[in-house]
């Protein structure tokens, strides 16, 4: 090879010689036409990068070509629609401060600091901004700038001298261009902005600046990019969807939960409805577990600040956590918990334990508390105070892997009957974040989880760094109907509470033994995971787990008597049924019990009352109708629930 070339590796495991200054745009062209004119960006040694940066000798490069199910491809494509967006608005609005604008999985955002917010009219003539922006092709420009050209390029930019200090000293700053617009921004992007041609700006909402509360308010545009129309109109799809299945507005018109300003944000009122809700879910898995040999304990909400500093929360959690309240006298201040473990750890030290205590399997649904930013907060999802299916193995080393198995055999069990398909993440320890324990302890827990999914035969995916600070966990990703991944149970392995508490059983050799400690949830939390389900279901929940079961309707005020009568005989038999003997027209009534999702209406007319029979409306049925007795209507809607059918 002369010095005039160098040597690139393939992902096929070949090598190709091409010029000494050659991009990785010449690399694409040299490998064929095709792949030239499908080139969006590249990835040089696993690191995606613009396809007009230079190459290395000795470098892997596989060229990222344009496919809407390649993400590298649309972190590119999106990452330049941000800039494009943001050349629309600075166009629009010359005064406007720039804050960042990433991708993200579903689109891109960008923020910006205006007078006012943008309204939804504002939106449309941005868009019309950006199509010009996408038509004059203008060509993202990436350049190497010292620290003094940066201040100057943005002296009129607080926002982006902000984000320039804190790039440490030595450490290479870039700026792209694209058109009159120039920002502050590592890439990498398009080769140019024309690649954007199938775009929607989808909403805005304000945003705190850096995600601190205590800054200013910017206002932040969303949006997504695909390379296809067919593809952009599927997700426009899915999110006018995911909008009639939002669980706040379905929240409210089946009247299950509020969130009430005098009481405070992030906290749940639940209604009778979502109460009932809450209760089947609770019921459920309470005797789930009981059946697999949890015990069931309660703690205190609150507990003094030197359990949680023992248990690594205070160092290591404090952030989450809300302040200290003051304790009697000298005592020390009191916290309230933000989770059940370091509780759970003192029912097990309250007497000696004996391998054949073990395992122990404890099991609190008990409310928590976590500081939360107002600005993550949303809905049932993200909460401040929060209801969890908390449990706490202590085992021996030996009985880890069955205990593993049996979490995830429940796990199964209720995805399974929520119809939820799911998969699995090995989250490992957090890099260079706060952690507890050596990188022996977490070397041994991360080797018991990984060979207890490998000789079970699991697939799973590895999350690397997305471990607790006390230890690597197994997390649970579901999909809903919709297609949307939710972050759900998760089972956590742990050396370090029990080491920090110094529990000990006492082992066949008479000798005291350190157990092990495995924290799982199975719902996750109550609230997100109710939530979820919600618009899962776009609130039409299963037969077992609706508020209302059964509404009966009879059709005159003749038959009222009737339908009181076929109500209780249904309550008296266990299942949740009502009245509704409104004056309002049999047509109004069926399509408002249609309206809230009931399961089942029952029509009770003359000739029903007579014969003693009802006529059935089951919810998403093809016949309309169908005549039945209520003993048979009863036997219909028990086996529903015993079996618990996901469908009426």
């Amino acid at each position: 090879m002369s010095d005039s070339s160098i040597s690139i590796s393939l992902p096929d495991g070949s090598s190709r010689s091409i010029p000494a200054d050659a991009t990785a745009a010449d690399l694409a062209a040299d490998i064929g036409p095709g792949l030239a004119k499908a080139a969006i960006a590249a990835k040089v040694d696993g690191e995606l990068v613009d396809l007009s940066l230079p190459l290395s000798d000795g470098a892997g490069v596989a060229i990222v070509t344009r496919k809407d199910d390649d993400p590298d491809a649309l972190y590119a494509l999106r990452h330049s629609a941000a800039h494009t967006l943001a050349t629309a608005v600075r166009e629009l609005y010359p005064g406007a401060g720039i804050g960042f604008g990433p991708p993200i999985d579903e689109g891109f955002y960008y923020d910006f600091e205006v007078p006012e917010p943008f309204t939804p009219e504002d939106l449309e003539k941005i868009e019309v901004a950006m199509r010009a922006v996408v038509e004059a092709d203008h060509p993202f420009e990436r350049r190497e700038v010292d620290r003094a050209e940066a201040e100057t390029l943005f002296a009129d930019d607080p926002l982006k001298l902000e984000r320039l200090g804190e790039i440490p000293e030595g450490e290479s700053i870039t700026v792209y261009r694209d058109g009159p617009f120039l920002d502050l921004c590592r890439g990498p992007h398009a080769p140019s902005t024309g690649e954007i041609k199938h775009f929607k700006l989808t909403h805005a909402a304000g945003a705190y600046w850096r995600g601190d509360e205590n800054r200013q308010m910017l206002q932040r545009i969303y949006g997504t990019a695909f390379f296809s129309a067919k593809a952009l109109e599927a997700h426009l799809t899915r999110l006018e969807e995911a909008r009639k299945r939002d669980h706040r507005k379905l929240g409210q018109e089946l009247d299950l939960f509020s969130i009430q300003e005098e009481i405070g944000s992030g906290l749940i009122c639940w209604h009778p409805k979502g109460a009932r809700v809450q209760m089947e879910l609770r019921r459920w898995i309470e005797d789930l577990l009981e059946s697999r040999g949890y015990e069931f304990v309660f703690t205190p909400h609150i507990s003094s600040e030197a359990l949680f500093r023992r248990s690594g929360h205070l160092p290591n959690y404090a952030e989450n956590m809300y302040p200290s309240m003051q304790g009697d006298g000298d005592a020390e201040a009191f916290r309230v918990k933000p989770m059940n473990c370091p509780g759970h750890t003192q029912i097990y030290a309250a007497r000696p334990r004996s391998y054949r205590d073990l395992p122990l399997r404890l099991s609190e649904i008990a409310n928590v508390y976590r500081y939360e930013r107002s600005g993550t907060l949303h809905g049932l999802l993200r909460v401040r105070m929060l209801t969890m299916d908390d449990g706490h193995i202590f085992c021996t080393h030996d009985q880890v892997e069955d205990e593993i198995f049996t979490c995830l055999d429940l796990v199964d069990v209720v995805m399974g009957a929520l119809g939820l398909t799911y998969r699995l993440d090995l989250s490992t320890r957090p890099d260079g974040g706060k952690r507890i324990g050596d990188d022996d302890v977490w070397d041994r827990a991360e080797t018991a989880l990984r060979q207890a999914l490998d000789r079970g035969g699991f697939d799973y995916g590895v999350d690397e760094g997305g471990g607790a600070f006390y230890g690597p966990k197994i997390d649970i990703k579901f999909e809903d109907a919709i297609g949307r991944e939710w972050q759900g149970a998760t089972i956590q392995l742990d050396f370090n509470l029990p080491d920090r508490f110094e529990l000990e059983y006492i082992g066949p050799d008479n000798q005291p033994h350190r157990p092990v400690m495995i924290h799982r949830a199975i719902f996750g939390t109550l609230e997100r995971f109710t939530g979820v389900l919600i618009e899962h279901f776009a609130g039409a929940f299963p037969p077992w787990l609706a508020p209302v079961q059964a509404r009966v309707l009879p059709i005159t005020d003749g038959q009222e008597g009737v339908g009181a009568r076929v109500v209780s005989r249904l309550v008296e038999a266990g299942f949740r049924a009502e009245l509704d003997a409104r004056s309002d027209t049999l047509g109004y009534r069926i399509r408002d019990g249609e309206l809230q999702k009931v399961p089942y209406l029952l029509v009770v007319g003359e000739r029903e009352a007579e014969a003693g029979s009802v006529a059935v409306r089951a919810r998403g049925a093809d016949e309309k109708q169908v005549v039945m007795s209520v003993g048979e209507f009863q036997e219909r809607l028990g086996d529903a629930v015993a079996t618990r059918a996901l469908t009426a």
